[in-house]
């Protein structure tokens, strides 16, 4: 067992470690932490290591996932556990575990979500129902807790051993929600605003922020994945595109098609939400956004930005500093919040809001 009490993992999707690092190390740059990041391309995770445990406090303490575009979930590494025996995993991981001197309101085994660790699922289940046994026996299981253990199986032999603030982590094993299609939606894209609604916004945001008769325009709705999602939401919808809207939205009576270019078209009266999916450029879809958020023609927007092949990272500061220092020109302030969500592939979604 290697002690590994000052690092953190971060679970992020296969072939984007190297944003995820990037993100870290600018964080850690902020607070002059003097940490470093591991990872290997497509390993789905980053490592980040600080060089004791009093930076790994200030670290954690400073650093939240929410605040990550790059990292579905971050935890804190207590132990690394390599050789783990194949016939008693368990009797290996107990004593990282008790060292951790915590008790535990839910314990998760998981794997980064990567074509090999995939392949552990199974494993993942039989060994996640044991250790919950095992903790219970031992007393190490609380309901009151606001800590969740996680084990992640990096392959069939390793595993981090760490653990997380419930109400500071992402909710979902892996840092993925599991949705499922809904047949009524007319294409598939339906499930990233979906996703981004229950990773970008908490449940009480949700609440007050998702009202039946809000107003809404979607950019680039056809053929209406992004529409669906407001609608079922009881939010009317101006859906702009050149392309053609799913029939049964149109029936809905809650959608009103515009054949317009959504790079031109500009409301009558501000509107509570914008959504926006268009495939562009994510320079100019930021600038389209800042537009939008400066000019107080929306309250709230969620957008994605398809990202380039390089310099991914410097792309998404470069669009958010767009929005920024717009809406700050004209006397505004805005709100961003990103996140590379499971259902996205080359980009990343936004949520932003004027305060």
């Amino acid at each position: 067992m290697t002690v590994a009490a000052r690092s953190f993992l971060a679970y992020c999707r296969p072939g984007f470690e190297g944003e995820c690092a990037q993100e870290l190390a600018a964080h850690d740059s902020i607070l002059a932490t003097g940490g470093f990041a591991r990872s290997q391309r497509s390993s789905g995770y980053v490592e980040f290591v600080l060089p004791d445990a009093e930076a790994a406090k200030r670290f954690a303490e400073a650093v939240h996932w929410r605040e990550l575009a790059f990292a579905r979930q971050l935890l804190r590494v207590k132990a690394r556990i390599d050789g783990l025996p194949r016939e008693d995993r368990l009797a290996v991981l107990m004593p990282a575990i008790r060292a951790g001197g915590r008790r535990y309101r839910d314990a998760w085994i998981e794997s980064p979500d990567n074509d090999a660790a995939r392949e552990l699922a199974g494993l993942c289940r039989s060994l996640n129902n044991a250790l919950i046994a095992a903790l219970k026996r031992e007393g190490l299981i609380d309901p009151q807790s606001p800590w969740r253990l996680h084990v992640c199986l990096t392959d069939a032999q390793t595993a981090f051993v760490a653990d997380a603030d419930i109400a500071k982590t992402s909710a979902w094993p892996g840092g993925i929600p599991r949705l499922r299609f809904p047949s009524a939606a007319p294409s598939r894209s339906t499930l990233k605003l979906e996703e981004a609604l229950l990773t970008l916004l908490d449940a009480d945001e949700r609440e007050r922020w998702l009202k039946p008769g809000m107003s809404g325009v979607d950019l680039g709705a056809a053929p209406g994945g992004w529409t669906w999602q407001l609608v079922r939401r009881a939010i009317r919808v101006t859906a702009v595109d050149n392309g053609p809207m799913d029939q049964a939205l149109i029936d809905s009576g809650m959608v009103i098609h515009l054949r317009e270019d959504g790079f031109r078209y500009r409301p009558p009266n501000p509107v509570d939400w914008l959504v926006c999916d268009m495939v562009e450029q994510p320079r100019r879809v930021a600038a389209r956004m800042a537009e939008w958020l400066a000019g107080g023609w929306c309250r709230f927007a969620i957008f994605n930005l398809k990202l380039p092949m390089k310099k991914r990272y410097d792309e998404v500061q470069l669009c958010r500093d767009t929005v920024e220092q717009a809406v700050a020109a004209a006397g505004r302030h805005v709100e961003w919040r990103a996140r590379q969500l499971y259902h996205d592939r080359e980009e990343i979604t936004v949520f932003s809001r004027l305060h």
